[in-house]
């Protein structure tokens, strides 16, 4: 007796096919083709959202730098004056605070000089 398994080759099958839905010509047609596709798809998703988090890190450092030289600080003595201070804010907050906030992050700015 033989089986053959072909529900459950099938259902592999339709998940590949509708993960690849949208891919243009025999990447979204094809089966075989559609695997290799996915795989990379998943591989560059998996590493991205590493990635991410690198990219918007970087963005809010330029931005604290940008918001604190307008206040004579470079980025490195402004983050050494928020230990110093024992002020816990976040990258993104303060970010944040510098783009939407500018009074509040002045304020955050002169208590740093205060410590410094």
């Amino acid at each position: 007796m033989r089986v053959k398994g072909g529900k459950s080759t099938h259902r592999r099958h339709k998940k590949i096919m509708k993960a690849a839905k949208g891919y243009v010509l025999s990447r979204s047609k094809v089966y075989s083709v559609a695997k290799i596709t996915v795989d990379r798809a998943m591989a560059f998703a998996y590493r991205d959202r590493k990635n991410k988090k690198r990219t918007f890190r970087r963005l809010w450092i330029q931005r604290i730098n940008a918001a604190a030289r307008q206040h004579g600080l470079s980025y490195s003595v402004f983050a050494h004056g928020l230990k110093l201070a024992n002020i816990e804010l976040d990258r993104k907050t303060l970010a944040e605070l510098a783009i939407s906030q500018p009074q509040t992050f002045g304020t955050i700015v002169e208590d740093v000089k205060a410590v410094l």
